[in-house]
């Protein structure tokens, strides 16, 4: 997800009418102006419900959220995700792991800051992937060793990108997005979780 705080030489032009990369640039900048004239327009809260089937398989879904001061209610359908664990973690294979879809959502997140922050300096691109790996050792989370930490150790982000500006322009929206990325953010340098429980 791409920040909506407006930032010193993101915001190019608010005359800009053309769709750039799939992204509709003059709705990109009002959204950047908006927010910049109402903070409290900046406010989210994301959700996402989470039931167990059986074993290792449970499925989250997602819809509703809160933006710019009210409920958003415009998605027709939930978004589903089924999570799982290999056979070789005791699972069968019902959807990606947890730690994978992490990775998924710090690739999204980046890919999109990327698109943004590019659309918004006129830059064209013709291409954008990237190959995650995260290291992790598993006595941590299974309990065997104090030693090794239940998540991550490690993450490798790679970039391939290309487009109509030289490599050291690219260079620069791949690091700009990286400073404005939300889950890059939230992974690097975590955030406050509560969990409570109830048992009626």
């Amino acid at each position: 997800m791409q920040s909506l705080k407006p930032l010193e030489g993101d915001h190019v032009s608010t005359t800009a009418d053309t769709v750039r990369n799939g992204v509709d640039t003059a709705q990109l900048f009002g959204t950047l102006d908006a927010v910049k004239a109402d903070p409290e327009l900046a406010k989210f809260q994301f959700r996402a419900r989470n039931r167990w089937i059986d074993g290792s398989h449970n499925r989250t879904t997602i819809r509703d959220f809160y933006a710019a001061k009210q409920e958003d209610t415009s998605r027709r359908e939930s978004f589903v995700i089924d999570a799982g664990e290999p056979a070789i973690l005791i699972g069968t294979d019902t959807g990606a792991n947890p730690a994978e879809y992490l990775l998924h959502a710090l690739a999204a997140c980046l890919t999109t800051a990327i698109v943004y922050v590019a659309s918004a300096r006129g830059v064209h691109l013709t291409e954008v992937e990237s190959t995650l790996e995260g290291d992790m050792n598993v006595q941590g989370t299974l309990g065997l060793s104090d030693e090794y930490r239940n998540g991550f150790e490690q993450i490798r982000v790679t970039f391939r990108v290309q487009g109509d500006a030289p490599e050291a322009k690219l260079r620069e929206i791949v690091a700009r997005a990286q400073q404005r990325s939300a889950v890059f953010d939230i992974v690097t340098n975590g955030v406050p979780v509560s969990v409570n429980v109830e048992t009626d």
